[in-house]
């Protein structure tokens, strides 16, 4: 993926991570690369394309990656994506079909909060089952689709236990929580 192509896909990540709002482009690697620590292994981190959200909503590039991840801390939930995982993301994004492809994203700190059945859903409401997650990884794209069967469409109780996310669409993922 092309830094222009990695700017639109984490441009577009920005606009539904609101929170983005107040987090400046005076940003260094150091302290982006601090604010990251621990949400993917540090062999992924150290060589990754690191993004930062500045205070107009774009997307700076502080570093360019060499190992084919991106990582950002969009909002309040950051994330390392491998490339594969940067056009399904894009694709949901803009609300495309996603591509033919099987992707893996790090979020070993957590995240604020998402539906668990609306891809698009900004805020928690009553009916739109709105779930957040300890450290977890995903597996994402139609190479992900044959473990979806096997998997429940909602979240399991209690910690550890796998399920897909945004079931009966073109964005259905597998989440997998993390000790």
């Amino acid at each position: 993926m092309t830094c222009p192509e990695i700017s639109a896909t984490a441009g577009l990540l920005v606009l539904l991570a609101s929170s983005a709002v107040g987090q400046t482009s005076d940003v260094t690697v150091e302290s982006l690369m601090k604010r990251l620590d621990g949400v993917a292994p540090a062999e992924v981190l150290a060589n990754a394309t690191l993004l930062n959200p500045t205070d107009s909503g774009d997307m700076q590039v502080l570093r360019e990656g060499t190992n084919g991840w991106t990582c950002m801390y969009p909002g309040t939930n950051p994330m390392c994506a491998d490339e594969a995982s940067m056009s399904f993301l894009q694709s949901w994004m803009k609300n495309e079909d996603p591509p033919d492809t099987l992707g893996f994203v790090y979020m070993l700190l957590g995240d604020e909060g998402a539906s668990n059945i609306d891809p698009h859903a900004e805020a928690e409401t009553p009916d739109n089952q709105w779930v957040v997650t300890g450290p977890h990884v995903m597996l994402l794209g139609s190479g992900a689709k044959p473990l979806l069967d096997s998997y429940p469409t909602e979240v399991p109780e209690g910690a550890g236990q796998p399920w897909v996310m945004w079931p009966g669409t073109p964005y259905a993922h597998l989440m997998m929580p993390m000790p």
